[in-house]
């Protein structure tokens, strides 16, 4: 594991960290909106660098150590995050990637595989959705958090633990998730700026279609328990991408919570031994 290094990129910085050997097949890891590069805990990374994966995780704009807006304010598109991922690749010297994109992310790793396919080895899509009419809304269950007081910072620290429990689909263990959230806002240039900007961006489409015009091998994985996108959402992925393997974790919700890191990183150490 690297130390964490300011990059600057387009105009802004990004904070990236490495794992692993700059000679093996490297990996994109790209979490959604509002995480840092925390939120790819270094146990998962450190599982993909020990199966011979030179893995990438950084905080995208808006998050952790990289370049903050005005709250509210973001003043950048979907596809400025995509264009900032080609860029720490070129600064990283790496060719081409493995791609993992999030919730969120899997826009990103969209706008990457259709506008710079000749930057990305593969595509891995978990937790994420393909946005058509017709799919499932969030669980019922799923709590209406509202706002938090982003100048009681303990209330803000409550806000996004509960986030994290109302996803987890059961798989929640406090403490752990309250050391991400207080380590999140420890090192961030600006965390309501965390919490609001990716939301209020320009959410663009790439340039080269859509899901059906990916031309790299595809991977999706998705937990059958996912509150906020369900799994019908992993599902339209898999049927809109020729050949794209759906990998459905039982119980887990969204994101990718530690009981299931073993079986992410088989899936994805086959996934990107192929190509």
């Amino acid at each position: 594991m690297t130390t964490e290094t300011l990059y600057p990129v387009n105009g802004i910085e990004l904070c990236a960290q490495t794992f692993g050997d700059p000679a093996d097949p490297a990996v994109l890891l790209i979490h959604g909106a509002s995480a840092s590069m925390l939120w790819w805990e270094p146990g998962l990374c450190k599982q993909l660098a020990d199966r011979g994966r030179f893995v990438v995780r950084y905080d995208q704009r808006d998050t952790g150590r990289s370049t903050a807006y005005p709250v509210g304010e973001p003043g950048y598109a979907m596809s400025d995050l995509a264009a900032d991922a080609v860029g720490l690749l070129d600064a990283l010297g790496i060719d081409r990637a493995h791609v993992v994109g999030l919730s969120m992310s899997g826009g990103t790793a969209l706008f990457l595989g259709l506008d710079d396919p000749s930057r990305v080895a593969s595509l891995t899509f978990v937790s994420t959705t393909t946005g058509e009419d017709g799919l499932p809304p969030p669980s019922e269950s799923m709590p209406r958090l509202g706002t938090p007081d982003f100048a009681d910072r303990a209330a803000v620290e409550e806000y996004v633990v509960r986030s994290i429990e109302a996803e987890a689909a059961g798989h929640f263990e406090e403490a752990s998730a309250r050391a991400l959230v207080q380590a999140d806002q420890a090192r961030a240039r600006d965390y309501e700026a965390s919490l609001t900007n990716h939301y209020a961006m320009t959410f663009d489409g790439p340039r080269n279609g859509g899901f059906g015009d990916l031309t790299q091998p595809v991977l999706v994985v998705h937990g059958d328990q996912d509150p906020l996108l369900p799994l019908p959402h992993g599902e339209a992925i898999r049927d809109a991408v020729p050949g794209a393997r759906l990998v459905v974790l039982a119980g887990m919700g969204h994101g990718l919570s530690a009981p299931y890191w073993s079986e992410f990183v088989d899936a994805l150490i086959e996934h990107t031994g192929e190509h």
